[in-house]
């Protein structure tokens, strides 16, 4: 009988156990990027905002302020973990989508008026700065910050034929846009999806006053301000604009996103910089080894060698990677820890649209 209760306990132990890892996911997209105290400096700062990471997963809430509780209705614990369309409604101005979308897509900021949903399902309009946040030395995108302010809904614009009746805070590609990909987010609330809207009754938009659009940037920069304070503290200092100086490239925010579906342990390196660093590693990676992507990021494949690591494999790898050829290998390998495991390796390129080798993927 006790053996019995155990195995029937083991199912919701695991999703404890699970609950638990994602919640420690989305903290340390914080935490692992600037010092532990910037969850208190953020949450001391006023305004309606939250912070996304585009390389995780679905593009989730990482952080959300007191403020955005005030003016949505949604307790932190409900947004954490999920998509920013959360905040979607029945009808939803394309037009406004998919400038949010190609904002996203090309790793800039953007603002625009747009009616965003509380969580009882009441309307209301919201002027979104979006804004990314960029590793300052090697230009990479960390998160992306979202200020809300709110609008006086008795202004209108003039009549637009074909303006709809709107609101998202669309945060991630349409083709990115999974479902909940982190069982720690809460599902109390309504979560509006994308529709066809054509059968709905044109609405005018508002119209943020200059006062309302300078309060949103200057909100943006106090945040910016401050997780550049503490970024400082872990020697990565972060920008809202980002760096010319030559480093890494930064991924964009649609193959970051497309990678980050990918649950298998892998790395992406640049074939066309010295050294070949690790320009992208996936969780299941870091999970393996033991290294945190900003450990990991910049360095060669080599530092997963050790006093045991073949010689002859190695060579092995290079002649195929000098002849730009995939090969799969056994090759034992060390984790941070120095714990040693064997690592079926398979190292392929990858190439541009016009046959030139860009990057290695060694999963």
């Amino acid at each position: 009988m006790a053996s019995s209760a155990a195995a029937e306990a083991d199912p919701a132990e695991r999703e404890r156990e699970q609950q638990h890892e994602d919640r420690h996911r989305l903290a340390s997209s914080l935490t692992a990027r600037y010092s532990d105290w910037v969850l208190e400096a953020l949450d001391e700062l006023p305004g309606s905002f939250l912070l996304t990471d585009p390389a995780l997963a679905g593009h989730p809430i990482v952080y959300a302020s007191r403020g955005l509780a005030a003016l949505t209705g949604y307790a932190r614990r409900e947004v954490l973990g999920r998509n920013a369309r959360v905040f979607q409604g029945a009808a939803t101005d394309r037009a406004a989508v998919a400038g949010v979308r190609e904002a996203v897509r090309a790793q800039r900021a953007h603002q625009v008026a747009i009616l965003n949903y509380r969580r009882d399902g009441s309307p209301h309009w919201v002027l979104l700065h979006l804004a990314p946040v960029f590793h300052a030395r090697d230009g990479r995108l960390l998160h992306f910050l979202a200020v809300q302010v709110p609008i006086d809904a008795k202004r209108r614009a003039a009549p637009c034929r074909g303006a709809q009746h709107g609101a998202v805070l669309a945060a991630c590609r349409e083709e990115a846009r999974v479902d909940e990909d982190f069982p720690c987010a809460s599902h109390a609330g309504k979560v509006f999806v994308d529709m066809d809207k054509r059968g709905l009754e044109s609405e005018e938009p508002c119209v943020a006053t200059e006062s309302e659009k300078e309060k949103a940037i200057s909100t943006a920069n106090s945040i910016v301000s401050a997780l550049n304070r503490y970024s400082k503290l872990t020697g990565l200092a972060v920008s809202g604009k980002r760096c010319d100086s030559v480093g890494i490239p930064a991924l964009s925010s649609s193959l970051n996103l497309s990678l980050g579906r990918i649950k298998q342990s892998f790395v992406l390196t640049h074939s066309c910089l010295p050294d070949m660093p690790i320009i992208y590693a996936s969780d299941a990676f870091v999970s393996l080894t033991g290294y945190s992507r900003e450990e990991i990021l910049g360095c060669n494949c080599k530092v997963l060698n050790g006093p045991h690591t073949s010689v002859e494999v190695l060579e092995e790898i290079n002649q195929h990677i000098c002849s730009e050829q995939a090969c799969t290998v056994d090759l034992l390998s060390y984790r941070k820890d120095g714990s040693s495991f064997h690592d079926l390796l398979h190292v392929s390129p990858i190439r541009d649209a016009s046959g030139c080798l860009s990057y290695l993927g060694s999963p």
